[in-house]
C-alpha cells in the first residue's frame, strides 16, 4: 500500500501537476472543458435515454442515435484528459477518496452499460430494420444509464466540497 501513496504523491508532485496548480487560469480552463464534456456526453445520453424509455416517439431511435451518440463521443474526449489531469493535481486526496472510486466505479459501470446496449440490445434490432418498438431491455438499459449518469454528476459534484 506504501508504493500506493507513494505513486500518488509522485503524481501530485509531477512538473503537470505543479504547473496546473500555479496556474492563475489553467486549472479553471481545464474545469470549465471537463464541465462542457459532461454535459455533452450526459445530455445526449439522457436525450438518447429517454426516447428508449418511450419519449418523442415519433423520432426514430436509428436517426436519434446517429445524431446524438457522436455527441457523446465528443464529450468523452473531452472529459477523460481533463479529468486526469484534475486528478493529478489533488492526487494524493482522491487517490484515496471513496467518492472518488464510487465516481470511478459508476463510470465502468456505465461503460459496461453502453457494451451491453450496443452489442446485445441495439446491433440486432438494427439487422431486422429498425422498425417497431425496441425490447424491454432498451429500456433497462436507458433507466441505468440515467441512474448511473445522475450518481455521477452527484459524486463530481461532492468531490468539490
Amino acid at each position: 500500500m506504501q508504493s500506493y501513496h507513494q505513486w500518488l504523491e509522485w503524481l501530485e508532485k509531477s512538473r503537470w501537476a505543479v504547473g496546473i496548480r500555479q496556474s492563475l487560469w489553467l486549472y479553471p480552463a481545464l474545469e470549465i472543458v471537463h464541465i462542457l464534456g459532461i454535459v455533452l456526453l450526459v445530455g445526449a445520453a439522457f436525450l438518447f435515454d429517454l426516447r428508449l424509455l418511450g419519449f418523442s416517439r415519433n423520432l426514430p431511435v436509428s436517426a436519434l442515435s446517429k445524431y446524438l451518440l457522436p455527441w457523446s463521443q465528443r464529450g468523452l474526449i473531452l472529459i477523460v484528459p481533463s479529468g486526469i489531469l484534475l486528478f493529478l493535481t489533488n492526487a494524493q486526496a482522491l487517490g484515496v477518496d471513496p467518492v472518488f472510486w464510487t465516481k470511478v466505479s459508476l463510470i465502468l459501470v456505465s461503460a459496461l452499460n453502453v457494451f451491453v446496449f450496443h452489442q446485445y440490445v441495439y446491433r440486432p434490432f438494427k439487422r431486422r430494420g429498425a422498425s417497431g418498438d425496441l425490447p424491454g431491455m432498451a429500456r433497462m438499459c436507458a433507466g441505468i444509464s440515467i441512474a448511473v449518469w445522475i450518481a455521477v454528476v452527484a459524486c463530481g459534484r461532492l468531490l468539490a466540497y
